[in-house]
């Protein structure tokens, strides 16, 4: 198989993984700000599980296939939901929360896949690209929920950590926010040159056991 045709074949089993783990993570953020009183993202038609809401062209597109290609890593990002915390009803508190949304729609997302997965092999369905999807529906919510998951601002992991400090602890370190650009900029050298990639790995390779201890039941009831 040509360098292109395998190309051609990465971007269609990992469009639809990608496209809605990033979507239902962004969407995830909406319906917990909500819940807890700011209706922004409502009002502006963000709580929708369309991806064509969600996608930004570079960041849900071209990101990700650049990082497969390069650290093979599909990682991306949508248009930000957008969140007004000071009408959440306990603002510090509850920014944690929908922080931890996010995160949280790509463990289940995740889970979702690997239950699909088990449920496939049980019917012997042995279609390469279903297979295939399967594994990259799990390896993209992985690859999300922990990056997000770092206790760095403006990751989600950054705005939980903010939560949990003390108030004036966390004013100085939600400043860092403002530094946003160059923060992901680091963040990608890093994962290019190998610096963060192998702890992430560690990280989506304790998720992914994580969710086979799920459903390990399922695969004993299955007689899998």
């Amino acid at each position: 198989m040509s360098d292109f045709s395998q190309a051609i074949q990465t971007v269609a089993v990992y469009a639809i993984p990608v496209l809605f783990a990033i979507s239902l993570h962004e969407a995830a953020h909406g319906y917990v700000a909500r819940y807890f009183g700011d209706p922004t993202a409502a009002q502006l038609g963000r709580l929708s599980m369309n991806p064509t809401r969600h996608i930004d062209p570079f960041g849900t597109i071209i990101l990700p296939l650049i990082l497969y290609l390069t650290i093979h890593m599909p990682f991306g990002y949508a248009k930000p939901v957008p969140v007004d915390y000071s009408r959440l009803r306990n603002p510090k508190k509850q920014m944690g929360f929908v922080a931890a949304a996010g995160p949280m729609a790509n463990f289940a997302m995740g889970l979702g896949w690997m239950v699909w997965l088990t449920l496939m092999r049980r019917m012997d369905v042995s279609e390469p690209f279903l297979v295939e999807m399967a594994i990259a529906g799990i390896k993209v919510n992985a690859i999300m929920c922990v990056f997000n998951l770092l206790p760095v601002p403006p990751l989600d992991g950054g705005r939980i950590l903010t939560a949990l400090l003390p108030m004036e602890l966390a004013r100085r370190y939600a400043r860092i926010e403002q530094y946003t650009p160059w923060i992901f900029i680091g963040l990608l050298v890093a994962m290019y040159f190998n610096l963060l990639t192998p702890l992430l790995a560690a990280m989506v390779g304790v998720f992914i056991q994580l969710l086979g201890l799920l459903v390990l039941p399922l695969q004993l009831l299955l007689n899998i």
